[in-house]
C-alpha cells in the first residue's frame, strides 16, 4: 500500500470514529433530559425546559414526553398539604372582635366536613366574634382538627340566645375530632353573673360553712335585664359542649368567662383533655370547669382549672374516668354528683382522681347524692390530693339539696368501694364530712394516710363528722376520724333490681 493510500484509509477511520462519538453524545443527553424531568412542579418544568433547550433533538423529545406526563398527572396528584386546610379568614371572617364572623365559621366547617383529616384554622392574633353555633356530624369525615390560635368571643348580650340555649359552641356526632392550639375561647360571661334567675341552683355545701362573725351565707335570686339584649334567658349556656361523639381531644386551648359550665362532654366515648386551662372568677355562679355526663373512657390531665363551681363535675352515666395532675382553685373541688335528683337512677363507676393540688377551694374531693334516688357509685379512688386552705377537703353528702328545702325520702343512691389515700394539707372548716343515708349506708369506705391540719380563718372549725358510714381506717388519721364505723352495717337496704346498675 502506498503512503497516500494509507493516509486516506486512516482519515476515513478517524471520520467514522468522530461520527459515532457524536451520535452517542446526543443519545445520552436525551436520556438525561427525560430522567431529570419533574412533572409535579411547575417550577421544575420551567427549569427543565430551559435546561434542555440546548440539548438538541434528544432534549426536545424528552420535553415533549414530559408535557404529556404532566398533563395526565394533574388529574391524579393528591391535594397538597394546604389543600385540606381551611382558614376562616378565607371564608369572610374579619377577626376584628366586633364583626359577626359566625357565617364564616359555618362556611369553613362545611368545607372541612367533607375531607377526612382536614384542619380548620382560627389564626392569631385575630379576635372572632361568633354567635351560638353548631358543628355537626354525623356525615362529616373523621379526624377533623380545629386549630384555635386566635381568640373566639361570645356575644356580650343576651339577644343571640333567644329564650335560652344549652350551649354557645356545640360539636355533635363526630369521630376523631381534635380541638387544639394556643388560643382562647371567651364566653363573655360577666353579664350573666351580675345576678341570676330564681331557679338557678346553689351549692348546698354552703350550709356547712358558718362565718365567725355570725352572718349567714345567702344567695340572692332575681332576674335582670341587659340594655342590649333584653331579659336574661332562663337557661345559661355552656361555652363549649361535645355531644354524642367518639375519640375527642381538647388540648392547648384556654376557655374563660363562660356563662355556665366551661367544657362539657355529654354521651361521649373516648375523651382526652390535657394541657388545657379554665379561668373564671371564684364568685361566678355555676361555672364548672369540666362537666362529664353519660361519658366513658375519659382521661383528664395536666390542666389548670380556676372557676366558680366544681373544677371537674362527674355526673350520672360516667365510667372509666381517670383524672391526674390537675391544679384546682379557686372553685368547689372535684365532685361526683349531685346524683339521683327528682328520684332518678344514677350510675357512676371506676373513677380515679390522683396527684391533684387544690388551693382555696370550697371542697376537696366530694360525692353528693339526692334523697330519693337509686343506682350506685362504686369503685372510686382519691389518691395523693394536696389541699391548701380548703374548707371541706373530704365530703360524702347523701342529703344534697341545691334548693331552699327538699323532701325527706328513704331511698338513695348506693355508695360503696370509696378509697381516700394520702390526702394532706390544711383545712379551714371541717376535715371530713360523711353524711350517708339511713336506709342505704355507705360501705367499704377506706381511709389511709389522711393528714389534715386546721387553719383558723373566718369560719368556725369543726371535728370530723360521720353518719351511717362503714369502712376501714388503714392507718391513723390526723385528726382522728373516730366516727367511722369499722366493718359493715349489720343490716342495710337490699337493692331492688331497678336500683342496680
Amino acid at each position: 500500500m502506498s503512503c497516500s493510500s494509507f493516509r486516506s484509509f486512516t482519515l476515513t477511520i478517524l471520520i467514522a470514529i468522530l461520527v459515532w462519538s457524536s451520535a452517542t453524545h446526543h443519545t445520552c443527553n436525551a436520556r438525561r433530559g427525560r430522567h431529570w424531568r419533574n412533572p409535579s412542579s411547575s417550577l421544575s418544568k420551567k427549569k427543565s425546559g430551559n435546561h434542555h433547550h440546548n440539548g438538541g433533538g434528544g432534549g426536545g423529545a424528552g420535553k415533549s414526553k414530559s408535557k404529556s406526563k404532566s398533563s395526565s398527572h394533574s388529574h391524579k396528584t393528591p391535594p397538597s398539604k394546604d389543600a385540606d386546610t381551611y382558614n376562616v379568614l378565607n371564608f369572610g371572617a374579619k377577626g376584628d372582635g366586633t364583626s359577626d364572623d359566625t357565617k364564616a365559621f359555618e362556611g369553613a366547617w362545611a368545607a372541612a366536613c367533607k375531607v377526612k383529616g382536614s384542619k380548620i384554622i382560627v389564626p392569631s392574633p385575630y379576635k372572632f366574634l361568633v354567635g351560638p353555633i353548631t358543628f355537626s356530624g354525623p356525615y362529616c369525615q373523621q379526624n377533623i382538627i380545629f386549630q384555635v390560635d386566635g381568640t373566639i368571643i361570645a356575644p356580650s348580650n343576651f339577644k343571640s340566645y333567644g329564650s335560652g340555649l344549652f350551649q354557645w359552641i356545640l360539636f355533635t356526632k363526630l369521630v376523631g375530632l381534635t380541638i387544639q392550639g394556643g388560643g382562647t375561647i371567651d364566653g363573655s360571661g360577666s353579664i350573666w353573673w351580675k345576678d341570676f334567675p330564681a331557679n338557678d341552683p346553689f351549692d348546698d355545701q354552703l350550709k356547712l360553712i358558718a362565718p365567725t362573725n355570725g352572718t349567714i351565707n345567702q344567695t340572692s335570686h332575681s332576674s335582670i335585664s341587659d340594655s342590649l339584649g333584653g331579659k336574661m334567658p332562663s337557661i345559661k349556656p355552656t361555652a363549649l359542649r361535645f355531644y354524642g361523639s367518639f375519640d375527642v381531644t381538647v388540648t392547648g386551648i384556654k376557655i374563660q368567662n363562660s356563662p355556665q359550665c366551661h367544657l362539657k362532654f355529654d354521651n361521649c366515648v373516648g375523651v382526652s383533655v390535657y394541657d388545657f386551662s379554665v379561668s373564671s372568677p371564684a364568685d361566678s355562679p355555676n361555672t364548672d370547669g369540666i362537666h362529664l355526663q353519660n361519658s366513658k373512657d375519659v382521661l383528664i390531665h395536666t390542666t389548670d382549672l380556676s372557676c366558680g363551681d366544681d373544677c371537674v363535675s362527674i355526673q350520672t352515666g360516667c365510667s372509666n374516668i381517670y383524672i391526674h395532675n390537675v391544679n384546682c382553685g379557686p372553685g368547689h373541688g372535684i365532685s361526683i354528683g349531685g346524683l339521683g335528683k327528682e328520684n332518678t337512677k344514677a350510675c357512676v363507676s371506676n373513677v380515679t382522681v390522683r396527684d391533684v393540688v387544690m388551693h382555696n377551694t370550697m371542697n376537696g374531693v366530694r360525692i353528693k347524692t339526692w334523697q330519693g334516688g337509686s343506682g350506685s357509685v362504686q369503685g372510686v379512688m382519691f389518691s395523693n390530693i394536696q389541699v391548701s386552705e380548703v374548707q371541706l377537703p373530704i365530703v360524702i353528702d347523701q342529703f344534697y339539696c341545691d334548693k331552699t328545702t327538699c323532701k325527706n325520702q328513704s331511698s338513695a343512691v348506693a355508695l360503696s368501694g370509696i378509697t381516700y389515700e394520702r390526702i394532706k394539707g390544711t383545712y379551714t372548716v371541717k376535715p371530713v364530712h360523711f353524711a350517708c343515708s339511713d336506709s342505704m349506708p355507705c360501705t367499704d369506705v377506706n381511709l389511709n394516710g389522711i393528714n389534715l391540719k386546721p387553719v383558723q380563718e373566718r369560719y368556725h372549725l369543726y371535728d370530723p363528722f360521720c353518719w351511717k358510714t362503714f369502712g376501714e381506717l388503714v392507718s391513723p388519721a390526723v385528726p382522728p376520724v373516730e366516727c367511722l364505723q369499722i366493718g359493715k352495717p349489720s343490716s342495710s337496704h337490699v337493692q331492688a333490681d331497678h336500683d342496680t346498675c
